[in-house]
């Protein structure tokens, strides 16, 4: 496999590997709102505009999103204090329970997929892993 190859598998597993544990766990929640809480989680205190490029939806979508997060508690919209125009996105401490308890309900969903897995697959997976979140993390810096 190419460099490229390697890349389109990682996405397109970790993509399957999500929707397979939303299938299991009965979750109906759209993915845009765990992707929402993550970057959130990571980065909060985004604007609308900044949040919906980040998770490549559009504005006006974003904003409905967030009106039902923000009904359930999950994130709260506040005037950006530098621009009266702007909204501020925050996560709650509801929002952030929630996003946690979802990754750890996808831990012990997968888990059983890889109990065949010796400590070495696990020290590359758990390379991979460091790998992956270092250069996510880069996107965020460069915005």
């Amino acid at each position: 496999m190419n460099h490229g190859e390697i890349l389109q598998s990682i996405v397109f597993s970790t993509h399957a590997l999500t929707r397979i544990a939303a299938q299991e766990a009965g979750n109906d929640a759209p993915a845009a709102q765990w992707r929402a809480l993550s970057l959130l989680d990571g980065d909060n205190g985004q604007r609308v505009g900044e949040l919906a490029r980040a998770s490549r939806t559009t504005q006006p979508g974003m904003t409905r999103m967030l009106g039902q997060l923000e009904h359930e508690g999950l994130v709260l919209r506040s005037p950006d204090p530098e621009d009266s125009r702007a909204t501020v996105v925050t996560i709650t401490a509801e929002g952030r329970t929630a996003l946690h308890a979802w990754r750890d309900e996808i831990q012990r969903i997968l888990a059983p997929r890889f109990s065949d897995l010796d400590d070495a697959d696990w020290e590359h997976l758990s390379r991979a892993a460091e790998i992956l979140h270092t250069h996510s993390l880069l996107e965020r810096t460069a915005r």
